[in-house]
């Protein structure tokens, strides 16, 4: 009999594997509609729905391997992170779902997110006003108008898939929707940047560096207090706090 591995548990969802079955729990069943739609839609390869029943979606695996996690050692040839960013650009120009995703915000909501994000960091004391201060400055760059596109929502490069130089499956669609391109091309690249040169060339599109830098910085002040309320460690080395202290 196969062993139940859990591959992410917190208090909001967890994804177990069973041999070649995943199955997620989620008691939000907006989400779980969101990835079931995403999945019949998007233009790339993504595991199939075996079945349904609330609050369990199950899920083929997908064959191949990552690119690497955020916090650890990335791997991969450029051609490879390159047909990555072709995967990605394949989504980014697909037909624009119905819903709007986790890439979707409107500037006035991340605006308004960012600025309690950041004052409860500083009155905290989890980071010192100088380094909030700085990203933050930083991160104004991506508040601005952008054009929907088909995101992901969620893209870290421990959701994307590749054997043989080729993108065999995507996962974890649950933010995916109408969004702003640069926030997936930026997660996926976010404790990686040294990659981001090789996503552009297989994405094929000019995109405003600015903006990326901007996302790495708005993204990781957003989630500090999330990631510590949920039993990750974004102080952990390569991870979202390293991250900000790049950007000084």
């Amino acid at each position: 009999m196969d062993e139940v591995e859990v591959v992410v548990a917190h208090s909001e969802r967890a994804t177990l594997r069973v041999g070649d079955v995943f199955l997620k729990v989620d008691a939000d069943q907006a989400r779980i509609d969101a990835e079931v739609e995403a999945l019949s839609l998007a233009p790339v390869p993504t595991p199939e729905v075996l079945w349904r029943r609330p609050p369990v979606l199950a899920l083929t695996a997908v064959p191949g391997r990552t690119l690497g996690r955020l916090g650890g050692p990335s791997t991969g040839s450029p051609a490879e992170w390159a047909a990555a960013g072709a995967a990605v650009r394949k989504l980014h120009e697909a037909p624009l779902p119905p819903r709007t995703g986790g890439a979707g915000r409107s500037v006035d909501e991340l605006a308004a997110e960012l600025d309690r994000e950041c004052a409860w960091l500083v009155t905290s004391g989890v980071l010192p006003a100088d380094l909030v201060a700085r990203n933050r400055r930083v991160a104004e760059a991506a508040l601005r108008p952008w054009a929907p596109a088909f995101t992901h929502g969620d893209l870290q490069i421990a959701h994307v898939f590749l054997d043989g130089g080729e993108v065999t499956g995507v996962i974890d669609w649950s933010e995916a929707g109408r969004g702003d391109a640069l926030y997936d091309l930026a997660t996926f690249t976010l404790g990686h940047e040294q990659h981001l040169t090789d996503v552009l060339t297989g994405y094929g599109a000019d995109v405003d560096l600015d903006v990326i830098h901007a996302w790495w910085s708005l993204r990781s002040l957003l989630v500090v207090r999330w990631l510590s309320e949920h039993g990750f460690d974004p102080f952990a080395p390569g991870c979202e706090v390293d991250v900000l202290r790049s950007r000084m």
